[in-house]
């Protein structure tokens, strides 16, 4: 059963924020590693990551590690990463819906219902979303990491500037740790790492790609303060406690969760055809 914690906790003490860099550090490492490797070994640690992140989902919402929901939430989500590795993410989506059925189906009458049916599109459209980006052959890997550092860039920044300047809470009553100071500093960051990527290697959209790295920094701090809403709402303080130093993976990968899905809805209105493209250089 999920554990029922206060939820209001200071930052990380010392010890246990040499965890959070260290395992931070290895997992970065391992994600670069399979990002570069190609679509089908990355496509492996993204599918390994959503069958975590829906045990957790199952433990968070119904304080249960393993049920038939579970199973229906996994399998769902490992089925569309497969599919989407195989160019097939139009019938990913479908597998997603007909899996969120599934789950209301098999959790009906329960309170938790709606909430557990929600997981599976929690899960499987990010994974979903950056497994087409890392399928296009041009620019697959460029946008990929583009991704996965403005989340890091932002996170880095969020933690710096609301520790150091602090100052008025964002939303208290959901995170009372996160301040408006962090929240901009992670904007910020994200835009200047946009600028950077931009001013040297495609100077020509460098104000687009700023702009667009604006936004997805506050993208990720508020996937990041929805995600800390849920677990208040369930009174839980970590997803898990599968990650040194960090909790689970779902409150490692919040970030992440938010920004490839709002990065696939920029790519879908510019060119569908070409996702990576049209992140990087489209308009």
């Amino acid at each position: 059963m999920a554990e029922q914690v206060d939820t209001n906790v200071p930052y990380p003490t010392s010890r246990n924020l040499w965890r959070r860099i260290i395992s931070g550090t290895v997992m970065g490492i391992i994600a670069c590693g399979l990002l570069y490797a190609g679509s089908k070994p990355f496509a492996i640690l993204v599918m390994l990551i959503a069958i975590m992140m829906s045990w957790e989902w199952g433990r968070m919402v119904r304080a249960k590690r393993s049920d038939p929901a579970f199973l229906v939430h996994a399998s769902s989500v490992a089925a569309a990463a497969v599919l989407t590795t195989l160019s097939r993410p139009i019938t990913a989506l479908c597998v997603l819906l007909v899996g969120s059925l599934l789950v209301y189906l098999v959790r009906r009458p329960a309170n938790e219902t709606l909430t557990s049916a929600l997981g599976i599109a929690y899960v499987g459209l990010p994974s979903i979303a950056l497994l087409w980006f890392r399928g296009d052959s041009a620019y697959g890997f460029h946008a990929t990491l583009y991704l996965l550092a403005i989340v890091w860039a932002a996170d880095t920044a969020a933690f710096i500037g609301g520790k150091s300047i602090g100052g008025l809470k964002l939303w208290p009553s959901v995170s009372p740790n996160k301040t408006w100071a962090g929240f901009l500093s992670a904007t910020l960051a994200a835009g200047l790492l946009g600028a950077l990527i931009g001013r040297f290697f495609a100077p020509e959209v460098m104000l687009t790609l700023t702009a667009k790295s604006l936004f997805l920094g506050a993208i990720s701090q508020l996937g990041d303060l929805a995600e800390s809403g849920m677990k208040r709402g369930f009174g839980v303080k970590d997803a898990s406690d599968l990650i040194p130093g960090h909790g689970g993976f779902m409150d490692r990968m919040d970030g992440v969760v938010a920004v490839a899905v709002a990065a696939a809805l920029l790519a879908l209105a510019a060119d569908p055809a070409r996702p990576a493209w049209a992140l990087l250089f489209g308009p």
